[in-house]
């Protein structure tokens, strides 16, 4: 079921693939490329310790998200845009802004997004050169220059005194070897353990000072990778976008195509006919080929064409619904008009003559008579004349020969102001009566069942009834009151013929082109491949293809 309405509605899955895909390029062309370009930063020194602890990392990876949001704020913001003297404020560079924190890492992405290949390597440099000249350990701070150079005062002053105290200990010691007496040694002595004190002193606070100096700091931004040229723009992704229309496309035509299949309540198959409508399917007719009335008799045709075998296969199955008892009279009608009721009786006609019997085709259609256009006759003499009649009299002029062979036609005649009122009189008894006499088979055609009582008054009088449903045509609603009211006037209703299948529904499209031998003449002899109106094959027109033609009853 899914595959048949993917093969019927494939028109538009293709339409909405092409249009979306169509569409999606032509967006992508005219959109303006963007490019964008990455500044990776580290927070925090801890690479640089030789033992770094798990509470340097910690707190480095929080300073990264700190450091995320003041990136995107306006101080930094505006001084890249003054720094660079961009043509847009800061709100705007804010949009095309994004910072990310590499996963597990100290690592934070500053990306900016730009119509400029250039402008976006620039602004991307320049926000993480901003962000570093704000944050506390920058060389371009005030506080920490003045921090360093008051250490480094200090350390040179230090380092000068520790020099002049190791020179004091060497010429003290030379004295101290020197000495005349053990007074003067001792007070030597003396003066030696007093500057090595302070001396020691010296270089304990010259060695803290250098340390605190030279200290790694978790609170430090360093660049790790500066922005790159822009090899290429990131949007428009043109491949991605199409590919994703034809997607969209796709999903949208099988949408509405099953979302139309499901609120379609029409007869499609011969399956339908019987599980929806309750009548046996008697056959399935495929779409007839051709303009005029008489191109649709494709029973006539010499070659057996597939359409033509089941119509045969039709004519079967109704005298198989026989059960054994005489079917002389038959009236084959529709729900609607235009469903195609008249061509199938015509071509039921043809086949039953071409099986020996008589059969007469008449047309009690008196309100839109076409029997007499399908087999091309006058119509100047019919039904409607010997229903009015006092004396039915059944001459040449009445019953008209065809070109086939034991099948004659009753035209309708002069159509009368109480078509009605004829059919249910007696005089129909009458007539039929005298039919009986002279044909082996009387087909009735007669109005649709839902557009006048015609139907009805005539299904009550006949052996039995068909009823002929148009696939994609005949509502289901229209079909079952149809049947309801045959069944109230007392209907042999035998089954249901569905016109107009098309070939590729389901199993029927192996049927239909494959073909098959008919019950009367299943003589294992293969058939001639032909189209549908028994002519050799031809291309077929591509607006007959669409089935707008206009449809015949």
């Amino acid at each position: 079921a899914y595959l048949s309405t993917i093969l019927k509605w494939w028109w538009l899955f293709l339409l909405c693939t092409v249009l979306g895909s169509a569409a999606s390029f032509a967006i992508s062309q005219s959109t303006i490329p963007i490019y964008q370009s990455t500044t990776t930063l580290m927070v925090g020194q801890s690479l640089q310790m030789v033992d770094p602890s798990t509470s340097d990392f910690a707190a480095s990876e929080k300073l990264a998200l700190t450091y995320s949001e003041i990136a995107r704020r306006q101080p930094v913001l505006q001084t890249t845009v003054e720094a660079l003297n961009l043509p847009f404020g800061w709100q705007r560079l804010r949009e095309n802004v994004s910072v990310r924190i590499v996963q597990g890492t100290q690592l934070l992405e500053i990306s900016v997004k730009d119509a400029v290949p250039e402008r976006a390597q620039a602004t991307a440099n320049e926000l993480a050169r901003q962000l570093i000249r704000q944050s506390p350990t920058s060389p371009e701070n005030a506080t920490s220059a003045q921090y360093k150079e008051f250490v480094q005062r200090q350390l040179g002053d230090l380092q000068s005194k520790i020099g002049q105290g190791e020179a004091r200990l060497v010429e003290l010691e030379q004295d101290l070897t020197t000495a005349f007496s053990g007074e003067e040694a001792q007070k030597i002595q003396d003066q030696m353990t007093t500057l090595q004190s302070q001396v020691n002193i010296w270089q304990s606070n010259y060695a803290q000072l250098l340390g605190f100096l030279g200290q790694a700091s978790p609170n430090y931004l360093s660049v790790v990778e500066p922005a790159q040229f822009p090899g290429g723009p990131i949007q428009p992704s043109t491949l991605q976008n199409v590919l994703m229309a034809a997607v969209v496309g796709l999903m949208i035509a099988g949408g509405v195509a099953f979302l139309l299949e499901y609120l379609d309540d029409t007869i499609k198959t011969p399956d339908d006919v019987a599980s929806v409508l309750g009548l046996v399917a008697l056959g399935g007719i495929t779409r007839l080929q051709g303009a005029s009335y008489p191109e649709k008799l494709v029973t006539v045709q010499p070659e057996h064409s597939p359409v033509g075998e089941a119509y045969r296969m039709l004519r079967s199955n109704v005298q198989f619904m026989t059960d054994g008892k005489p079917l002389q009279t038959l009236l084959v009608t529709s729900p609607g008009p235009l469903e195609g009721k008249s061509v199938t009786l015509a071509n039921m006609g043809i086949v039953f003559a071409q099986n020996g019997l008589r059969t007469i085709l008449v047309d009690s259609d008196l309100r839109r008579p076409v029997l007499h256009r399908i087999f091309q006759l006058p119509n100047r003499m019919g039904l409607s004349n010997l229903l009015l009649a006092p004396v039915t009299k059944l001459t040449d002029e009445v019953i008209q020969p065809t070109k086939v062979d034991n099948l004659r036609v009753i035209t309708s005649g002069p159509l009368p102001p109480n078509p009605s009122e004829l059919l249910g009189s007696a005089r129909l008894s009458q007539l039929m009566a005298e039919l009986h006499s002279v044909a082996d088979v009387v087909l009735f055609d007669s109005p649709p069942v839902l557009s006048a009582t015609d139907a009805a008054l005539l299904a009550n009088r006949l052996d039995g009834t068909i009823l002929v449903t148009d696939s994609g045509r005949t509502r289901r609603e229209a079909a079952l009151r149809s049947i309801d009211q045959l069944q109230r006037a007392g209907a042999n209703l035998l089954g249901g013929v569905l016109n107009r299948l098309q070939k590729k529904t389901g199993a029927y499209y192996y049927y239909y082109n494959k073909g098959y031998h008919s019950a009367a003449q299943d003589n294992h002899t293969p058939r001639k491949r032909s189209d549908n109106h028994g002519h050799p094959s031809r291309k077929q027109a591509w607006w007959k293809k669409l089935g707008l033609t206009e449809r015949e009853d």
